[in-house]
C-alpha cells in the first residue's frame, strides 16, 4: 500500500470538497492525487453551501478586491481597533448563540481574545506601514502592495472571519463536529505511511484528533498554524505535546502571517527533537493563503520525497 495524505482545511467556508482538494494537491504536488489524497472538509459544520468555485477566499489569501474593500471601509468610516476587538468579540458570541462563556467580559483578559487583539493591533501597524515621520526608514515586516484602505480592510477581514470559527471551535459546541469529520477522513486504507497536512484552523483540530488517537503519521505539516500562541494552548483539551504517534511535525509560518503569531513549536510541544520549525516566505496576498505555503520548497519536499519512495 502506497503513501497517501489527509488534509484539512482552515477558517472560513470554502469551495466544493473536490475542488479544494484539487487545488491543494496541485499546490502541493503538481497534479491530482486522485485517491492517494483526501479532504478532511469540515466547512459544512459551520456554512450550509460551499463558496462558488473560484470565488475570492480572503482567509486562504485572495482577498476581495482592494476598490471593494475601501468602498466597505468608507461606508462603515474608522474603527478603532478597540472597537473591532469588541464588536467581532460580540458578534462571535452572538453566533454561538450567547452559549459559552461571556468572551467579552470573561475572557477579554485571555483565552483567545489576547490572539485576537494581538492579530487587529498588528493588523492596524501593517496598515499604517509606509506612513512613517522618517521617509525611507526600513521597516520591521512587509507592507502589502495596497493602498492604505485596502491593507486595512483585507486585515480586519482575514480577523474577523478567522476568530468566528475558532470561536466556534473552542467556545461555540461545533469542535466535536469538526474533530469527526478529520478522525473519518484519517481512517482510509492501512498500510502505507501517513501524511497529514493543517492549515490554521485546520492544524489545531488535526492536532488534537492525533492527540487523541495516537494514530501513526510518518509526517504532519502544519502551516500557517497558531498552535504556538498561548491563549491557543490553553484551549486545547490535552497538554501541548507531539502526538504520540507522529513520527516527525514539520511547522512552517511566514513572519507576516497574522494567524501564526508565534513560529516556534519546539518550546512547548515535547519531544521537542521531532520537531522542525520553519520560516518561510509566503508571497499571497495576506502571507497566510494555502496556495504559497504547500508550494514551498521547505514543505513539498519531504512530502514527495515519502511519496516517491512509497511508490519506488
Amino acid at each position: 500500500m502506497g503513501p497517501r495524505v489527509v488534509y484539512v482545511h482552515g477558517n472560513g467556508n470554502k469551495v466544493r470538497p473536490e475542488l479544494l482538494k484539487s487545488q491543494w494537491d496541485t499546490a502541493l504536488f503538481g497534479r491530482d492525487m486522485a485517491e492517494a489524497s483526501r479532504m478532511a472538509y469540515w466547512a459544512p459544520v459551520r456554512h450550509p453551501e460551499p463558496v462558488p468555485d473560484f470565488r475570492p477566499d480572503p482567509v486562504d489569501g485572495r482577498p476581495e478586491p482592494a476598490a471593494e474593500s475601501r468602498a466597505r471601509a468608507d461606508r462603515s468610516g474608522p474603527e478603532a481597533p478597540e472597537e473591532f476587538v469588541a464588536r467581532t468579540l460580540d458578534e462571535a458570541r452572538h453566533e454561538a448563540g450567547g452559549h459559552g462563556p461571556d468572551v467579552r467580559a470573561g475572557a477579554q483578559d485571555g483565552a483567545l481574545a489576547g490572539w485576537l487583539r494581538d492579530m487587529t493591533y498588528l493588523a492596524d501597524t501593517l496598515a499604517h506601514a509606509g506612513e512613517g515621520e522618517e521617509p525611507g526608514a526600513a521597516l520591521p515586516l512587509e507592507a502589502l502592495p495596497l493602498p492604505r484602505p485596502g491593507r486595512t480592510g483585507l486585515f480586519r477581514l482575514l480577523v474577523e472571519q478567522a476568530f468566528k470559527d475558532v470561536h466556534a471551535y473552542f467556545f461555540g459546541g461545533a469542535g466535536p463536529a469538526m474533530r469527526e469529520v478529520v478522525a473519518e477522513a484519517l481512517d482510509g486504507p492501512d498500510g502505507g505511511p501517513l501524511v497529514v497536512v493543517g492549515h490554521g484552523l485546520g492544524a489545531v483540530i488535526a492536532y488534537e484528533v492525533l492527540t487523541e488517537q495516537a494514530r501513526e503519521v510518518e509526517l504532519l505539516v502544519t502551516v500557517g498554524s497558531p498552535l504556538a500562541i498561548t491563549e491557543v494552548q490553553d484551549q486545547l483539551t490535552r497538554p501541548p505535546a507531539v502526538p504520540a504517534g507522529v513520527a516527525a511535525w514539520r511547522n512552517a509560518s511566514d513572519l507576516r502571517d497574522l494567524v501564526a503569531l508565534d513560529h516556534t513549536l519546539r518550546p512547548e510541544y515535547a519531544p521537542e527533537q521531532r520537531i522542525t520549525d520553519l520560516l518561510v516566505t509566503n508571497d499571497s496576498t495576506d502571507h497566510h493563503g494555502i496556495a504559497a505555503y504547500l508550494a514551498q520548497h521547505e514543505v513539498r519536499a519531504p512530502v514527495q520525497r515519502l511519496f516517491d519512495h512509497g511508490a519506488g
